[in-house]
């Protein structure tokens, strides 16, 4: 009956012609045959031939409709059936700019509506979308006159209808109710760490506002003068620098997307999986533009290539991602961003000219961007008088941003801790003396003078983060690194120990003669060092 039916559209089209057959959501309808049942089958195979009589059906032509054209029988996209295909992109600015006016052009908008402006704070958006944020937008304005509306009399005062307009503020509301359309199956997020968030790092940041803000903010300079911008940016170094949080920043500078990857999240024990999320990232990516791709931990993802056949999987990894990242001049407005700590680790195709072109090394903070940082995690704090942002840079020395955040949070906890005990103290003094009151009150006893001065006195109301709470929190994870440091010395003594073992197991020696003998050769082949054999 189906294939009936799609003969019936035919011949009603033909009959009415000039004619158009509009056949939306054509994947549903024709999809791969390899991969479909047998009813799915027949329909393909009737639409073809419908398709291959086209001609001499006269003024008839066929528009179909997909969002996912690469699930298509491939045997309906080649010339004289589906004979051209028309790739609908998201939106640009302009374009959303324009879409934004459209939408709104019968609203009453109110004077400090700016459309260029909501054209960039509304990446990804398809016309659906900004349909939906003009329409979000005007229900939002509804809402705060409503209270205002007094329905007894039946009717809206002049004065209320001259007051509903729709406000720049409506559409930032409504921004946040409305999730593009296009970039639901990722999490694409807007940053909102800044620049003023990160303290030092100036270099750094120089070169990232140069090599990333600049293109992304002004590509027709770049176009005009012939200027071709990185397409990949590598940061580089020790654990706890602050690479993920400078992404994070980069990406609130530029007023950009941002789609943050593990690189183990990618990873699947399935054949072609991890090079689909690859590309499914980046095709998220210009959809959003303009757009900045993070990998976190890229040399888990793609670690140095080898002969070794258990790395097959990894290798169609690192290939598929350069693959994208040669084909990045057709996504403009995408810049990727990477971080490690182990860059020696990353496979070296992606480190040449034309993928990561610019890698950014970060290292321990000296004692001025020390003094920066704690200036920026004391922000807000009750932070006691004496105490000195100096003296404190002095004292952490080779720690790292993420070690100073540790230690003002730490120092803010252990004085609360003192400042909330003492109340704690003055309540279960005051529940004890509550619970025990119907027994004295019989026995008419009344509080002597000594026993009042002995209760805890009521607490002060200041709270204060004072210098010997720093200097507790300092002492701790200074503690706490020795600790670590003792187990890594072991562990590098036990290496150490196994590799000279290892070079005493060695088959011969300068003289061409075993080395090991008797007791030293027993304990070899007892640790598996050498075979029994030997």
């Amino acid at each position: 009956k189906s294939e009936a039916l799609l003969r019936d559209v035919f011949q009603e089209a033909q009959r009415r012609a000039p004619s158009i057959i509009f056949i939306d959501e054509l994947d549903a309808l024709a999809a791969k045959r390899e991969s479909s049942g047998e009813l799915e089958r027949r329909i393909v195979g009737q639409l073809l031939t419908l398709m291959d009589g086209m001609a001499s059906r006269g003024q008839v032509v066929v528009i179909g409709a997909t969002n996912q054209p690469n699930t298509l029988d491939p045997a309906l996209r080649r010339p004289g059936r589906f004979d051209r295909e028309i790739g609908l992109r998201v939106p640009d600015v302009r374009a959303r700019a324009e879409i934004l006016h459209i939408h709104s052009k019968d609203a009453a908008l109110a004077n400090d509506i700016d459309f260029p402006r909501l054209a960039q704070l509304t990446p990804g958006f398809v016309g659906a979308d900004l349909e939906a944020l003009c329409r979000e937008a005007a229900m939002i304005a509804l809402r705060r006159v409503l209270p205002h509306i007094d329905y007894q009399r039946g009717y809206i005062p002049y004065e209320t209808l001259v007051n509903l307009n729709i406000t720049m503020a409506d559409f930032q509301a409504a921004l946040r109710e409305i999730e593009p359309s296009t970039t639901r199956e990722v999490y694409v997020e807007v940053s909102e760490t800044s620049w003023d968030d990160i303290g030092g790092m100036e270099r750094t940041k120089e070169l990232l506002t140069e090599g990333v803000e600049w293109p992304l903010r002004f590509p027709e300079v770049y176009a005009n003068v012939k200027a071709e911008p990185p397409r990949g940016v590598l940061l580089s170094g020790p654990p706890g620098s602050g690479k993920t949080l400078i992404a994070r920043a980069l990406a609130n500078q530029c007023e950009a997307s941002f789609i943050s990857i593990k690189g183990p999240e990618l990873l699947s024990k399935w054949v072609g999986e991890a090079e689909k999320g690859i590309r499914e990232v980046f095709r998220h990516a210009k959809q959003a533009a303009p757009c900045i791709i993070f990998f976190d931990e890229i040399d888990s993802l793609a670690p140095r290539r080898s002969g070794d056949t258990d790395r097959n999987f990894s290798n169609g990894v690192i290939a598929q991602l350069l693959t994208e990242m040669d084909g990045i001049e057709g996504r403009e407005g995408v810049i990727v961003l990477a971080a490690t700590n182990r860059s020696e680790l990353i496979d070296p195709a992606l480190l040449r000219p034309g993928r990561f072109d610019l890698v950014v090394e970060l290292d321990y903070p000296n004692e001025e961007e020390r003094r920066a940082i704690f200036a920026v995690h004391t922000r807000g704090k009750a932070i006691a008088a004496d105490v000195t942002l100096e003296e404190l840079a002095s004292l952490t020395a080779g720690r790292s941003g993420a070690d100073i955040e540790a230690i003002c949070r730490r120092a803010a906890l252990l004085a609360l801790r003192e400042w909330i005990a003492p109340k704690i103290a003055m309540t279960r003094v005051q529940v004890t003396e509550t619970t025990e009151e119907g027994n004295t009150t019989n026995g008419q006893e009344s509080e002597t003078p000594e026993e009042h001065a002995s209760l805890p006195a009521q607490p002060s109301n200041r709270f204060m983060i004072r210098p010997e709470h720093f200097a507790r929190a300092i002492d701790e994870q200074r503690e706490r690194y020795a600790v670590q440091e003792v187990a890594e010395g072991s562990i590098a003594r036990q290496q150490a120990g196994r590799q000279r073992l290892l070079e005493m197991a060695s088959d011969m020696n300068a003289d061409g003669r075993p080395p090991l003998r008797g007791l030293r050769l027993w304990l070899a082949r007892l640790f598996g060092l050498v075979p029994r054999e030997a």
